[in-house]
């Protein structure tokens, strides 16, 4: 295939902003789960936005945690990184944007913040370069809107392409899970996962744990996408890695899911169950059966669990819908990067959910909770 007849290898995409539903709201909703095929509840209220939920903000990436009664989010704009603060996270679509850091080194296109908390610090971690030459790098305060320093640059192992990374703890070991290259070209953008030491500091290998091999995961065309893995605890105790499938530069845009079989080891990929198509997505064909396409939204995307400190710890239990945040363009309008707003959703947890596989090292099948999203 000619260079002129190929997907863009990895465009300038990154600019995010925020807003989405108040945690008051998904709280105070008594949805419970009921098996797959079952007629849901109506959805909790919302603040005003955009139609189903779409805020003002026309951007992408989102990143957003509760502290207290507080909403904390970040965007990247330009050459800079700011930090919005409000009562609700629809509140912070208007909230004012404080820089928090700026590229003084010429550190290139800085994509995708993402900002959690470790002992009681924040801690934002973002993607900066050109082409082939995109690190991860972070930076750190005790508090969300000032006092950050000079960026640090991950020493992720093997020092490939990164981008999309994220700081979570399980069972008392802190873990960064990001989207990388295995080699030194974009053939195919892999989810890796790594120790660390502290959360500035990877330890030992990286350990690939999933790369877009199915047919559902490759309908947008080369470069295959695995990328925006979040992290999230299931009422049994599992690890999730919910993540974004196919290229951010079509409709195919969707979100999957990995669940680690109960008592797996992180880094064994054969330990990670992958649903058995997109869980939340515009494109019938490629969705999980049981999941319906989106009515509002096409290529919902790069989505995040609105948790209290960003901690999985703090996971939703079985029942209520809980707050997410994704991006997307609306039906009807041209899709483009240019044409992403963020938008307001919720999530819960649908159990008896059977992923399988074949031909692959250890059992076929692993049946645990899924997710569900809802616009």
């Amino acid at each position: 295939m000619s260079d002129s007849k190929r997907k863009p290898r990895r465009p300038l995409r990154r600019s995010s902003a925020l807003g989405a539903i108040a945690l008051g709201a998904a709280l105070a909703a008594t949805l419970f789960l009921s098996p797959p095929g079952t007629a849901q509840g109506a959805p909790p209220a919302r603040e005003a936005a955009g139609p189903q939920g779409q805020t003002s903000l026309r951007a992408a990436d989102p990143s957003v945690l509760r502290a207290g009664s507080t909403y904390v989010g970040v965007q990247s704009t330009g050459g800079g990184i700011v930090v919005r603060q409000a009562s609700s996270t629809d509140g912070l679509a208007t909230a004012p944007a404080r820089q928090v850091w700026a590229d003084s080194r010429g550190r290139g296109e800085v994509w995708a913040p993402e900002i959690v908390m470790d002992g009681g610090r924040y801690y934002i971690y973002f993607t900066a370069g050109v082409g082939a030459a995109h690190r991860m790098f972070v930076i750190s305060s005790a508090s969300p809107d000032s006092g950050y320093g000079a960026e640090t640059q991950l020493a992720l192992p093997d020092g490939k392409w990164a981008i999309d990374g994220s700081l979570f703890t399980f069972e008392g070991q802190r873990w960064f899970v990001w989207s990388g290259w295995a080699g030194d070209t974009n053939v195919e953008q892999n989810l890796y996962i790594a120790r660390m030491s502290s959360p500035t500091q990877p330890t030992g290998a990286r350990y690939v744990i999933s790369q877009p091999r199915e047919s559902w995961e490759r309908v947008a065309g080369n470069p295959f996408i695995n990328e925006s893995p979040e992290a999230i605890k299931d009422p049994n105790g599992q690890l999730h890695i919910a993540y974004s499938a196919n290229g951010s530069w079509s409709e195919q845009y969707c979100l999957a899911d990995l669940r680690l079989r109960k008592g797996g080891d992180p880094t064994y990929v054969w330990d990670w169950y992958k649903s058995n198509g997109c869980l939340f997505g515009s494109n019938r064909a490629t969705m999980m059966a049981g999941w319906d396409p989106t009515l509002h939204v096409n290529g919902p995307g790069h989505h995040t669990f609105v948790l209290l400190h960003g901690d999985i710890n703090t996971s939703p239990p079985a029942g209520p819908r809980f707050p997410s945040m994704y991006h997307a363009v609306a039906k009807g309008t041209p899709y483009s990067w240019a044409n992403r707003h963020w938008y307001t959703g919720t999530f819960v947890w649908w159990g008896d959910t059977t992923y399988s596989r074949a031909n692959v090292p250890g059992p076929t099948s692993d049946k645990g909770w899924s997710l569900k999203f809802f616009e």
